[in-house]
């Protein structure tokens, strides 16, 4: 059952075409990476998705719903159903951790603040951090630290869907390994169906259950196990020497 449909979706930056009728699937409860080299709009894609940027050719459903024709109304419910997560997890620095968490749950709901702060401790629980954390700021924490805390901060409000912009960009090999648990994590425990934007080769091999390769035109749409038994030499290059990466 797909819950993300995008059908003949075409974006040009003046006479630069950055996609060229794309169309593809996202499945309930799987996580699907979106790559491609530099430049290849992996981030414009996965912006258009959640209704950062504006389509400009082509149509993109989410929950069966064509986005470009909601009401505020609808796209506000809609929104509230997903989260997402920049590469850089964009945490406030001028709050601690726990009201980090907290913040979108301050902001729409009526919870109760004992509630809203249970919440937040759960969720800072469930993405690996010690309770003493909690009221360290973002400029006392590792990388690794802060995109925890920032993947916590998306779980507030229980979203259907998980977009995730590079994850594990800029960490060493432990805590890559953690975030990559945590992801398959979620989707066992929570059927969380995550959409994830990445180059770093160990997530693509052990995580995602599909993926795509955008270069202009959708070049791949499966596996790994599709892709390295794949006859285009570009795909298995890029997969196995990160060119274009």
């Amino acid at each position: 059952m797909s819950i993300i449909k995008v059908e003949n979706l075409s974006t040009a930056f003046g006479d630069n075409l950055v996609h060229n009728n794309i169309s593809f699937e996202v499945n309930k409860g799987e996580i699907f990476g979106v790559l491609g080299g530099s430049g290849s709009g992996k981030s414009v894609l996965v912006k258009q998705i959640v209704m950062l940027n504006e389509i400009q050719k082509g149509t993109i459903k989410i929950f069966d719903k064509d986005i470009s024709k909601l009401s505020l109304d609808e796209t506000k419910e809609i929104k509230l159903n997903f989260s997402y997560l920049f590469q850089f997890g964009a945490l406030y620095s001028f709050l601690n951790v726990i009201e980090n968490i907290s913040v979108m749950l301050k902001e729409y709901t009526n919870l109760p603040k004992d509630l809203i702060e249970k919440i937040a401790y759960t969720n800072l629980d469930i993405v690996g951090l010690p309770k003493r954390v909690a009221k360290l700021y973002p400029s006392e924490l590792s990388g690794g630290m802060k995109k925890r805390v920032a993947l916590a901060r998306s779980l507030a409000m229980q979203p259907k869907i998980l977009f995730l912009d590079e994850p594990t960009s800029g960490l060493d090999p432990a805590s890559t390994q953690q975030i990559n648990e945590l992801l398959l994590y979620l989707k066992n425990s929570l059927d969380m169906t995550t959409v994830i934007i990445t180059h770093d080769l160990e997530t693509i091999k052990t995580v995602l259950d599909r993926f795509i390769i955008i270069k202009k035109d959708k070049i791949f749409d499966g596996n790994i196990s599709k892709a390295m038994n794949s006859d285009d030499e570009f795909i298995k290059d890029f997969l196995t020497n990160k060119k274009a990466m």
